[in-house]
């Protein structure tokens, strides 16, 4: 299945390695999993709670 979909990784991963995630939209699913572990484990968000996340995580680095 996560082949089929496209991941793009947030434009504040640098391209040294390192800790990060890839994220893939559905139509009414928001995919995650670890950039360095394609093929691992995947979790899965309603839309409207990833944006909740996505929003909270802007407050907190601001």
């Amino acid at each position: 299945m996560s082949t089929d979909l496209a991941w793009f990784k947030s434009s504040y991963s640098g391209n040294e390695g390192g800790e990060c995630i890839e994220v893939a939209e559905t139509p009414g699913v928001i995919h995650v999993r670890d950039s360095k572990d394609k093929s691992g484990p995947q979790l899965a968000f309603d839309p409207a709670a990833w944006k909740a996340f996505v929003d909270f995580a802007a407050t907190a680095e601001a």
